[in-house]
């Protein structure tokens, strides 16, 4: 990345910490459609906040993939396509079965308690409060590989959870789950987990990521992602 990080001291941090994640929500949620151009005037009127935490944000989420620099015309958000999910999906696959393995061969009762419990609350969360879900989605994902002692392998299954559940938003209502039961899913997962079964764990994970995402290429496949709400995996 080559801006410098925002100074807290002179307030500058704390909105452009707000302002990244406001944008970053727009763009995982397809607010900000793919390729939209990210103009700073109409961002700043939009968002109500100044010019300066809007290009400190946009150069943040360069790093992140979510949006894209554009040479001495500003910035975009990500384009998407077929060969890009296949990319993150596998990516994501590889490196959250390096995690998992990881974080359950340095399992602790206080690591089991966090995963269960992070489980619980994504399980109240679902029936509850539907727009909290996906914060405690993706809580529920990161607590599984959270003993892992690698801070950068998991800033990087952090960043391709983000970019995974970005199709799962455009993808929307065509995703269709009659033949499965994800709350099952999410459920073995925790029971291999806690049982410190790396093989079985990853297995069903991996399972997981996969039937979506095969889902995800089919409707690539066969004309694109249609907007509306997000699916679970």
């Amino acid at each position: 990345m080559d801006t410098a990080y925002p100074n807290p001291a002179n307030g500058e941090g704390s909105a452009t910490h707000r302002v990244y994640g406001r944008l970053r929500q727009m763009i995982v949620t397809g607010d900000l459609e793919p390729g939209e151009k990210l103009k700073i005037d109409g961002l700043r009127k939009r968002l109500e906040t100044g010019a300066s935490p809007i290009r400190e944000a946009l150069s943040l989420l360069t790093s992140d993939h979510l949006v894209e620099r554009l040479d001495q015309r500003g910035f975009r958000t990500a384009e998407v396509s077929a060969t890009n999910f296949e990319e993150i999906l596998l990516l994501r696959c590889t490196l959250e079965d390096l995690a998992l393995r990881e974080s359950i061969a340095n399992a602790t009762d206080d690591w089991e308690e966090a995963v269960v419990l992070a489980h619980h609350r994504m399980q109240r969360t679902a029936a509850s409060e539907p727009k909290a879900f996906e914060d405690m989605h993706k809580a529920f994902h990161m607590s599984l590989l959270a003993n892992a002692s690698y801070p950068i392998l998991l800033k990087f299954c952090s960043q391709l959870y983000d970019l995974n559940i970005r199709y799962r938003y455009l993808a929307g209502n065509a995703l269709n789950y009659q033949r499965r039961d994800v709350s099952e899913e999410h459920a073995g997962i925790l029971q291999a987990a806690v049982a410190r079964d790396a093989d079985l764990a990853s297995d069903r994970l991996l399972n997981h990521y996969k039937m979506t995402g095969a889902f995800l290429a089919g409707l690539m496949g066969n004309g694109g992602l249609p907007r509306g709400k997000k699916a679970s995996a």
